[in-house]
């Protein structure tokens, strides 16, 4: 079965077809090899990156991401172990390990946001 991807590599956003025939991806419609490779992976492991917030106690929730793209299929099971981390100290820095190989993906919950003081 074919299926239309648009690619989300460079602002091109070349719309392309991907087709995935005895185990190998053919793809159509592409505007470089890195588009290729990104309709490739696509269609046999997508991987996204995790974006949420936690809390920290007393102060506003803390923005967090993972510092790299994890299975598509692991999205729900690492929020879901996002969701249970709680009262994190208030002083953190932009990049500190929240959680180190979050649901066994090899990606680790990163602070996005620089240091947390005074209510912020």
């Amino acid at each position: 079965m074919k299926r239309k991807i648009i690619c989300i590599i460079c602002p091109r956003s070349c719309e392309m077809e991907a087709e995935v025939v005895d185990g190998a991806v053919n793809v159509t419609g592409f505007g470089c090899q890195r588009g290729k490779r990104y309709a490739e992976a696509e269609c046999i492991n997508p991987v996204r990156t995790v974006t949420s917030t936690v809390c920290v106690e007393g102060r506003a929730p803390l923005p967090v991401r993972t510092d790299k793209p994890v299975p598509k299929a692991k999205m729900f099971e690492c929020m879901k172990e996002i969701a249970k981390v709680k009262a994190l100290p208030p002083d953190l820095h932009m990049g500190d390990v929240i959680l180190e190989n979050i649901c066994g993906t090899g990606a680790n919950l990163i602070a996005a946001a620089g240091r947390m003081r005074n209510g912020n």
